[in-house]
């Protein structure tokens, strides 16, 4: 699983540490032993203990040099979805799109979509990524080992339920992807005492279903569950303004009051998207310590509505980036997440400076690390921590000349400037080649099962455009 080397030492040109001071280092390197990082500075300082007495140098001296990306809400098997489902708000989109897609896969197709996904977010600059949650169908077991075999960490969420609707809407889910919550529930426990923890970098969390397909006992069971074990809980919540209304009439309550009720809030809790909160619901995000992702791309495409990220982080909630799915974003590059979080929010309150690019880095590295429960070990680059670290090429066009590291990676840069990734002190991307998946025969797998699985389900085989296609 990538070079196995001892020792690294990169050479670049900026450094962006993410430490607490928030430093940037020009002309600065990182000494990686063992996995750690053991020394960052200047170059000049380091080279005389460091300069060609690594296992492997990488020249960075006209790269970025920064922490490797933490998505927080990934959908693997929606991987190959990509346009599938264009044009709709959320819930057609799941009732008559995405859901009977996912409810018709078999194992196979699920890794060959997991497979595409990982590859795009080693590619892309991601490291660390919050998967929302497998089934059975899926083929759990098969997609966690191989998302150790490509290197990257990962807390993978097992979905649980024991109803089928989601939010107003009654027997919503397709029938494929419906579980008893004794079933659930258990294949959680036993993923999680099969794997959790393997070689530092594979995690179980618990994925609950929206309110709809989960009773009031089983959401509670699921918060004393995953307290017991110390493990992390992420669900989607306040997504539409649907979500709103179920809770207020079934329970009396706004989204972030209910979660707390069921014991849906807490530093080991990611809740995903939480559009439609008001000023109250905030104060509750942040007395609680609740984690928030952000997915501004799919709120777009879907037209569910900009989150009110400012206000949470002025609020002190911890607020993190993700990209969701294939069929609400249409990739899983977290640079050009980290561009639309930004735009969205100065466009939306008519102020340039509502989300600055600094901001927005801390989401896409150190908050998402503390979303995970991880910002002691990931998510910067100091002494200490394990050695995720990715380096950008600015040699291009588009990033030259490099007057502002910071800006452009947020404004300018692309996953596709992404030239090598480190992961747990091992070297996962070198040059745009990745080590540890077979990009050729990942791309092949994946043509083949979604054209099977377009085909079977009626879904997708044609592009939905207005133009003719002859």
């Amino acid at each position: 699983m990538g070079a196995t080397l001892s020792d690294i030492y990169v050479r670049g040109k900026f450094i962006i540490t993410m430490n607490k001071k928030r430093e940037i280092i020009k002309d600065g390197c990182v000494a990686i032993e063992n996995g750690i990082i053991k020394e960052v500075g200047k170059c000049f300082k380091l080279d005389k203990d460091y300069k060609g007495k690594a296992d492997y140098e990488i020249d960075a001296s006209k790269h970025i040099v920064m922490p490797g990306l933490v998505d927080t809400h990934v959908h693997l098997v929606q991987g190959m979805l990509k346009a599938c489902a264009n044009y709709r708000r959320l819930i057609p989109w799941l009732k008559d799109r995405v859901w009977p897609l996912q409810g018709n896969m078999t194992e196979d197709d699920a890794l060959a979509a997991s497979t595409l996904t990982m590859l795009e977010m080693i590619k892309t600059g991601t490291t660390t990524f919050l998967e929302t949650g497998m089934v059975g169908r899926y083929g759990p077991d098969r997609i966690v080992e191989r998302a150790h075999k490509s290197g990257l960490r990962a807390a993978i969420a097992r979905h649980v339920m024991d109803m089928t609707g989601y939010a107003t809407e009654e027997n919503a889910l397709h029938e494929g992807l419906v579980e008893s919550g004794d079933k659930s529930m258990g294949d959680t426990i036993r993923l999680y005492n099969k794997y959790n923890g393997w070689d530092g970098r594979i995690f179980i969390w618990f994925g609950p279903r929206t309110p709809g397909a989960v009773s009031l006992e089983l959401f509670r069971e699921i918060s004393a569950k995953a307290k017991e074990l110390h493990t992390g809980i992420t669900m989607h919540l306040a997504e539409v303004k649907d979500d709103i209304t179920y809770l207020t009439e079934e329970f009396g309550m706004k989204p972030i009051e209910f979660a707390h009720y069921v014991g849906l809030t807490g530093p080991n809790v990611v809740l995903v998207h939480t559009i439609w909160i008001t000023d109250g619901e905030i104060k509750l995000l942040a007395k609680t310590s609740t984690n928030i992702s952000h997915n501004p791309s799919c709120n777009s495409k879907l037209g569910s509505g900009i989150a009110r990220v400012p206000d949470m982080l002025k609020a002190g909630v911890n607020v993190a980036l993700g990209c969701d799915g294939g069929p609400s974003n249409d990739n899983y590059d977290l640079i050009e997440e980290m561009k639309i979080a930004a735009l969205l929010q100065g466009a939306s309150r008519l102020d340039p400076e509502a989300l600055r690019a600094e901001e927005v880095i801390e989401m896409a590295t150190i908050r998402g690390a503390k979303a995970l429960g991880l910002d002691s070990v990931i998510g910067s680059i100091e002494p200490g921590k394990k050695a995720d670290i990715i380096t950008i090429n600015y040699w291009e066009p588009k990033l030259m000349p490099m007057n502002d590291p910071i800006s452009h990676i947020v404004y300018a840069a692309h996953g596709d400037d992404v030239s090598d990734v480190i992961i747990d002190g091992k070297l996962i991307m070198k040059e745009r080649r990745v080590l540890t998946l077979n990009e050729s025969e990942v791309l092949k797998e994946v043509e083949k099962h979604a054209r099977e699985l377009f085909e079977r389900t009626g879904i997708c085989t044609q592009p939905e455009i207005k133009w003719p296609l002859i």
